[in-house]
């Protein structure tokens, strides 16, 4: 990105948000997000608590995900959450961004749905799937074809690069449909099966629980909360991480974040709970 049009999205971002920059009060945080899912964990359960130990906290949704990095750098954002650590690390360096990962949070996979079927047992030859057509989510649903059997990728290929080209075998003949990953809700009612992001199956109202196979979210798609490098081991960073690592956080994750995949240390907590 050139320098002049990164200067017009920074003003945009100054605008947008209407704060001087980095707050000098450190109990007023400028969280930014995405409208969605991890904006909803944010007003649900992180804000909250972190408003118990007397912190202001403001959160600032995008539409995009170019500016909520940008903003965080130049210090118009304390956080932002939105990204995995692969989109964070390849932004960061194109950019020359000092940004770093925080602490993961729960996440919503990409999953497989049908309002044909009811089962995966229904699958029939010929069968219809559609799937993301952007690279790294369709490499997500096609790595789950392959562990579920129907189709197999050539040995050796990289899970995170995974394509078309890739697929070695393919016994049912499925037919692979490729779209829009915000068009894939709307491709139940053409599909046998189709692959949907999670925030898109929400924002369609779909239920995370009705789907009948999700991934196994690899740690390089986990989502997470992004500070800059500069700002570690700050009594705010810390704070943030805390909330997220919180019982209480875990509870709101319970309640109203099901069909999301844990993170380790949510995780960590439960079996704690169990022995």
């Amino acid at each position: 990105m050139n320098t002049f049009r990164r200067n017009l999205l920074l003003a945009a971002v100054s605008l947008t948000l209407s704060v001087a920059a980095h707050a000098k009060d450190p109990k007023e945080l400028v969280i930014g997000t995405s409208a969605g899912p991890y904006a909803d964990q944010l007003k649900l359960g992180i804000k909250p608590i972190l408003e118990k130990q007397g912190y202001k906290v403001k959160i600032v949704e995008f539409n995009d995900y170019v500016q909520p990095n940008y903003a965080l750098a130049e210090g118009s954002l304390d956080a932002n959450v939105f990204q995995h650590i692969v989109y964070l690390n390849k932004f960061a360096t194109d950019n020359k961004l000092a940004l770093s990962p925080l602490i993961t949070v729960p996440t919503t996979p990409i999953a497989l749905y049908s309002t044909k079927h009811k089962s995966l047992a229904e699958i029939k030859p010929g069968a219809t799937i559609a799937m993301p057509n952007d690279p790294t989510n369709q490499a997500r649903a096609l790595v789950v074809l392959d562990k579920m059997g129907w189709i197999k990728l050539k040995p050796h290929v990289d899970p995170l690069r995974a394509s078309e080209r890739d697929v070695a075998d393919n016994p049912k003949k499925l037919k692979l449909v490729p779209l829009e990953a915000a068009q894939l809700p709307r491709s139940l009612a053409d599909t046998d099966y189709s692959f949907i992001n999670g925030n898109y199956a929400q924002a369609a109202g779909i239920k995370l629980t009705s789907a009948l196979v999700a991934e196994k979210i690899s740690d390089s798609y986990v989502n997470l909360v992004a500070i800059r490098t500069a700002d570690k081991g700050k009594p705010w960073v810390k704070d943030i991480e805390a909330a997220y690592r919180s019982r209480a956080f875990l509870d709101i994750t319970n309640k109203y974040f099901a069909g999301y995949e844990k993170t380790d240390y949510q995780l960590a907590m439960e079996k704690a709970d169990k022995k």
